[in-house]
């Protein structure tokens, strides 16, 4: 790709962006949000049809044009995107030829279809039924199904953006093996991924984007975390975590033999008698593997958003509280930002001043000045980075949603943040605001509650941390003490029953 410039109402994309990637290679992306990742890989596979950008594609030597996605998947250019394109009700086997059918004589030809979709499971590693529904499998097999969907292609050029940010530590790792074993076999493959740490392991070669421009390319020997960092954002960043000095006050959230149910099987137990206590001014951690519990438990707390059969008490200031709905939960002074801010935390067709006013609204009357006077200061406070406050949410990058969110809840006036893996999916400059926004909401007196699959992340920013294993409290860390050692020892801890 060369000269690669691509233009939006306002925004200038890519500026004559250069890349170049060689047959049988693992070639990685790295920049922060709004660099044009997503978008060059968009020209390249042609999502952005040819003539809606300038510049020249030369695949196998030869110059492309391609009108639509299903001109590059014919010459051999497969994307997967962030959000898996599957349809959840058909079975994995449909799934994997969906477009591209098994047919004789005008009829879906079953018996070939399961077949060699369990092939093609085979070469991904997939172990299940190829008739089963795709809404019975989890996320990490999900993403097979997709690789496996390219492999029906015939694809030589891999595409997959941010394929592991949703995964946990063993599905992301047999991913990256997959990958390792599809560059073997000769597919080239360019992934997109903010996870540093996977793309040194993975990389073969790393092209560095920085505002819609290439900053440099970098053999495998070359790559270190920070020299991408300071390609990335333009400067080295020494310290992860913006300098903080705690001003911790009175308990203002008291949690006490928290017990959670599961809607779907309601004698199993998410969360076991749970005690844990917020002070104002404070950063408390909640650190867990995949199935402990800490989003059913932070859930549960703010209204009952989740379960069944919940037992304990809340107690706010001292007293004892009934939050019996998320309307509830708000009135006292409770917020909970989800982990998934694309499904559960946006609405992403409407504008930036809808989406930081949702959550505060009262009555049935929006006065629509205010409106937008609160949700322009919340643009230059959060440092949004969007045209103007009627910017649609579903065309800002993760980092600047994310602020998007957090603006929401901080208009609700809360006493009581709670963060549930407030910087997923974006990358260290972005992650850096974040933190220093946190830092500043603890610095204002509010308890914020984190909880992050990422154990540097909460030693880096946390007063004090939780480990949570199996639904229940194992352990409680000061900053002091805490280390990644101790709090993995905690969260694997096994508990008696």
């Amino acid at each position: 790709m060369s000269g690669i410039t691509k233009t939006f109402p306002g925004v200038k994309a890519l500026k004559d962006v250069n890349l170049t990637v060689r047959r049988g290679e693992i070639h990685a992306i790295c920049g922060e949000n709004g660099a044009g990742k997503s978008t060059l890989m968009k020209v390249l596979s042609g999502v952005h049809p040819h003539g809606d950008y300038d510049g020249e594609i030369l695949f196998e030597g030869r110059r492309c044009a391609f009108g639509g996605i299903r001109d590059s998947e014919r010459a051999g250019i497969v994307i997967i995107h962030q959000e898996l394109a599957l349809s959840p009700q058909l079975s994995i086997a449909e799934n994997i030829f969906l477009g591209n059918e098994r047919a004789r004589r005008g009829f879906i030809d079953w018996n070939r279809t399961n077949f060699e979709a369990g092939e093609l499971m085979k070469r991904v590693g997939l172990r299940e039924n190829p008739v089963t529904a795709v809404s019975d499998i989890g996320v990490g097999k999900q993403q097979l199904v997709e690789i496996a969907k390219a492999l029906s292609k015939d694809v030589k050029l891999l595409i997959l953006d941010e394929p592991t940010a949703a995964l946990n530590d063993d599905d992301s790792a047999h991913l990256l093996d997959l990958l390792r074993g599809l560059r073997d076999d000769g597919i080239t493959c360019v992934i997109i991924s903010h996870k540093l740490n996977e793309v040194i392991a993975i990389a073969d070669t790393v092209t560095i984007l920085r505002d819609g421009q290439t900053i440099e390319t970098l053999a495998a020997g070359e790559v270190t975390e920070e020299r991408i960092i300071a390609g990335m954002v333009g400067r080295a960043l020494d310290n992860r975590f913006p300098p903080h000095e705690p001003s911790i006050g009175e308990e203002v959230l008291r949690i006490e033999d928290w017990t959670v149910h599961s809607p779907s099987q309601p004698g199993r137990k998410v969360v076991d008698s749970a005690t844990l206590t917020l002070r104002r001014g404070e950063i408390v951690g909640l650190a867990g593997l995949m199935g402990a519990g800490r989003t059913e438990l932070a859930m549960s707390v703010f209204g009952r958003a989740y379960g069944t059969g919940i037992s304990g008490r809340i107690l706010k200031n001292g007293k004892q509280v009934e939050l019996r709905s998320v309307e509830d939960a708000i009135r006292h002074g409770l917020a909970y930002a989800t982990e998934d801010r694309k499904r559960y935390g946006l609405n992403l067709i409407d504008d930036i001043k809808r989406n930081i006013s949702a959550a505060a609204l009262k009555g049935v009357w929006v006065d629509e000045r205010e409106e937008y006077r609160v949700a322009e200061g919340f643009h230059r406070s959060m440092n949004i980075k969007a045209p103007g406050v009627s910017s649609v949410v579903g065309k800002l990058s993760g980092g600047n949603q994310q602020k998007v969110v957090l603006s929401k809840w901080i208009l609700t006036e809360p006493d009581v943040l709670i963060l549930d893996e407030p910087t997923r999916g974006i990358d260290v400059g972005a992650k850096y605001e974040i933190y220093t926004i946190i830092n500043r909401l603890a610095g204002e007196g509010r308890a914020v509650l984190v909880i992050s699959s990422e154990l540097p992340e909460l030693l880096g920013l946390c007063d004090r941390i939780y480990t949570l294993s199996e639904g229940r409290i194992t352990g409680e860390l000061p900053r002091g003490e805490a280390t990644q050692e101790s709090l993995m020892h905690l969260m694997t801890k096994g508990t008696p029953r």
